[in-house]
């Protein structure tokens, strides 16, 4: 009697082997949106908390490292007003760039007043003033001190003036609007004195480029302020570093206590500046207010606006931050785990 074969079982039916109708079972559910950003958050309030600890723990070296920064923050922000409170003592710089036209002794008065009105219309014109020749006559005899002989004229001998002043100190614009004006009916002659218009002009643009100059230069001292005080820091906790990265903690996590630090002390730099600024101008006013006084003028110092206080403060924070970040940056690889 020959044995009957047995089925050969399948692979499904196997000891241990997966059903074939049967889904694999799915991987452990991954943490939701939501989830991951609360992490986040708290991540970030933890490495703020412990910044901000960390600096009260040394509040003299603190002071003294926001107190360095806000001197040199306050230096080009405060060269800056001084130019800009300096241009305003004249009334207006454009004013020593006015173009003098002298009209014709036949023009009236009507006929000066409708040039003023034309001339006033003009995009590259901002104000202007209409001197007659009997105004022109008064101030020349009050100035002159000769108004006696000039009353023994017959006739006056002076023509009727438009003042004209430009928008823009530009010696090609204000060149370019001479010649212009010049061409107008009535004018004898337009007068610009534009050796003392490059005088201005160049003045103007050495105080800008000495401002400039000095804030780059001062910008990178306080990157190295606050790169060196970083520095110092990530010194002090390198052992504890070095544990992080040894655990799996990524150069974002160990990078971002040390960037608050910096952002934290580029707010207390900018806050002190601000009011560096503003008492030194306020000190320096009672000098000026007095000096105006004397010639006759109400002129006085203008504070700190508040749109520049902002920028400042904003622009210390920037600059805290970038320090901070490359003085983590170029230590970080040091820090790994041998």
């Amino acid at each position: 009697m020959s044995a009957s074969k047995m089925p050969t079982p399948q692979p499904a039916e196997r000891v241990g082997a997966a059903p074939r109708n049967k889904v694999a079972a799915r991987p452990a559910d991954e943490p939701d949106f939501r989830t991951l950003f609360h992490a986040w958050l708290e991540s970030h309030r933890a490495s703020i908390v412990d910044s901000l600890r960390r600096l009260a723990r040394q509040p003299i070296g603190s002071f003294f490292t926001c107190l360095v920064m806000a001197v040199a923050l306050s230096m080009p922000m405060g060269l800056s007003l001084l130019l800009d409170n300096v241009e305003k003592l004249g009334g207006s710089w454009q004013r020593a760039a006015q173009i003098s036209l002298f009209l014709e002794l036949s023009a009236s008065e009507r006929e000066g007043e409708a040039l003023r009105e034309q001339i006033k219309a003009m995009d590259d014109v901002a104000d202007v003033e209409w001197i007659s020749r009997e105004q022109a006559l008064e101030e020349f005899q009050q100035l002159s001190g000769l108004g006696q002989a000039l009353k023994e004229l017959p006739e006056n001998p002076l023509p009727g003036v438009v003042l004209v002043t430009p928008k823009e100190v530009d010696k090609a614009k204000l060149e370019a609007l001479r010649q212009r004006l010049a061409e107008l009916p009535k004018v004898e002659q337009a007068q610009l004195d534009l050796v003392w218009v490059e005088r201005l002009t160049a003045i103007l643009k050495l105080g800008d480029r000495f401002v400039f100059g000095l804030s780059v230069l001062l910008i990178l001292a306080l990157l190295l302020v606050i790169g060196n005080t970083i520095r110092l820091h990530i010194e002090n906790r390198r052992a504890e570093i070095e544990v992080i990265k040894l655990v799996g903690g990524t150069d974002g996590y160990v990078r971002r206590p040390f960037l608050y630090m910096g952002a934290l002390y580029g707010f207390g730099a900018g806050v002190f500046a601000w009011l560096l600024l503003a008492f030194g101008l306020d000190w320096l006013n009672d000098a000026v207010v007095r000096l105006a006084g004397l010639y006759g003028s109400d002129f006085a110092l203008s504070g700190v606006p508040s749109g520049d206080g902002f920028s400042l403060l904003l622009g210390a924070v920037l600059l805290g931050y970038i320090g901070a970040w490359l003085a983590v940056a170029r230590h970080l690889n040091e820090l790994a785990p041998r």
